[in-house]
């Protein structure tokens, strides 16, 4: 990779990409570590709600508390910076406002959050990579414009479900051959049911936050990937929710076929997910020439005419140094929204039967669990997107649950970063300014 000797470059002539990352839990604590053996880019600054989690995560990577600073100003940021001292802070607002630091990274995974951080970042002419998949599918496509005109990178991951595939269907792409479904691996049988309480042993024993494991476990965190996914590509769910198959990885060719040459689609250029194959991610591809065919039969990648290119891990946090570099060094993403405007939408379902006056709170938490569909079929049903739901919502009218949430049934909080960019990605007045 071209990115590699790059780095090494760096490195010889003692040049490091500084990065800020914002959020210091499961993932942005590997994420330091990760930093710290790689050559060119050092983790200058980590903020954190909890300053400990901060200093841990340098910890855990092995640096002397004698080199960390513990800044309560910006001021006191940029002189420890400059004197090439690690930096913990609680301050979110500072991760994007350090002179030095050349790309944020974004891993609070909470929507309103990660919007504002990528707002400042952009605003402050940083790159910004974002593990934060729940902003980026509410509000990615004016961010990624925003970016654009700043002249930095939008960019979500390499190593989470959606950069992995993302790369495989741009080599799949770049190589000729047509990609007809994308989509990921998933762990475990959905639980609609599942909340922080009913994870919280398994959660704990990964040092894992309890609200994380829940969204992965009711199935929200399977349809923002496939989301994410989505609105790079241009690809759509077939139906709504997926149809999350359970099979082997050498069937999936067969499966992500169409119905009537036996397999679940009514259509191509589709995304979804299947139990069975995890952790990997796939992206299922033909050809139109007899000859490609003869050599993918010969190098033993199936009968055809489908077959998968499929990649057994993706190693999330401790991939993202390599979406830093791109953005840094060739200014490109490794995913970001392909239009202005969303191709899917992650909509909100009642996880539970609510009443009018309750208050409703966030992805993997007690009151609601999302679904994919199409941005346009969540339009015309008035459909809230999930990530603009948060504990200052609230119910309108009485809701059943496993019924989709309607703007009419709740009052969103609209002085949030996440609902003004939406309404700015929607071509809407800005009612705030």
């Amino acid at each position: 990779m071209g990115l590699n000797n790059k780095l090494k470059e760096l490195e010889e002539n003692n040049k490091h990409i500084k990065v800020a990352l914002v959020g210091a839990g499961l993932m942005g604590k590997g994420l330091v570590s990760q930093m710290m053996l790689v050559k060119g880019m050092v983790p200058s600054l980590v903020v954190s709600n909890k300053v400990s989690d901060a200093i841990e995560a340098y910890t855990l990577a092995g640096i002397s508390k004698d080199d960390i600073v513990v800044a309560k100003t910006l001021n006191e940021i940029n002189i420890a910076m400059e004197k090439n001292k690690y930096v913990a802070t609680d301050i979110t607002e500072y991760g994007t406002k350090g002179n030095l630091v050349d790309v944020v990274v974004d891993a609070t995974g909470v929507p309103n959050t990660g919007a504002k951080i990528a707002r400042d970042a952009i605003s402050n002419k940083k790159h910004i990579v974002m593990l934060n998949v729940e902003a980026d599918i509410v509000v990615g496509p004016i961010l990624n414009k925003l970016a654009k005109e700043s002249g930095v990178v939008y960019t979500g991951t390499a190593g989470d479900e959606p950069g992995s595939v993302k790369e495989i269907f741009d080599f799949a792409e770049a190589t000729g051959f047509e990609v007809l479904a994308i989509g990921k691996g998933k762990n475990n049988p959905i639980d609609y049911n599942a909340t922080p309480d009913s994870v919280r042993e398994t959660a704990l024993k990964s040092k894992l936050n309890p609200k994380k494991l829940a969204s992965f476990v009711d199935g929200t965190n399977t349809m923002v990937e496939m989301a994410a996914m989505a609105n790079s590509t241009g690809f759509i769910p077939d139906i709504r929710g997926g149809y999350g198959p359970t099979t082997i990885v050498d069937d999936l060719p067969t499966i992500y076929s169409l119905k009537e040459n036996g397999g679940l689609l009514d259509k191509y250029k589709i995304v979804d997910y299947a139990h069975g194959i995890a952790p990997g991610v796939f992206v299922v591809v033909t050809t139109s020439l007899p000859q490609v065919h003869h050599e993918m039969q010969f190098l033993k990648m199936g009968t055809g005419p489908n077959y998968v290119l499929y990649r057994p891990y993706h190693l999330t946090s401790l991939e993202t140094p390599i979406s830093i570099a791109r953005a840094y060094l060739y200014n490109e993403p490794t995913i970001a929204p392909k239009y202005n405007k969303l191709v899917a939408e992650v909509i909100t379902m009642a996880k539970k039967d609510l009443k009018a006056g309750e208050r409703l709170d966030g992805m993997g938490e007690y009151t609601i669990l999302g679904s994919i569909d199409t941005y346009e079929v969540a339009k015309k049903e008035n459909l809230v997107p999930i990530g603009l739901i948060d504990n200052n919502t609230i119910v309108k009218k009485d809701i059943k649950k496993g019924e989709f949430i309607t703007y009419d049934m709740v009052e969103l909080d609209k002085n949030t970063e996440i609902y003004k960019l939406r309404q700015e990605q929607e071509g809407k007045e800005k009612p705030w300014v």
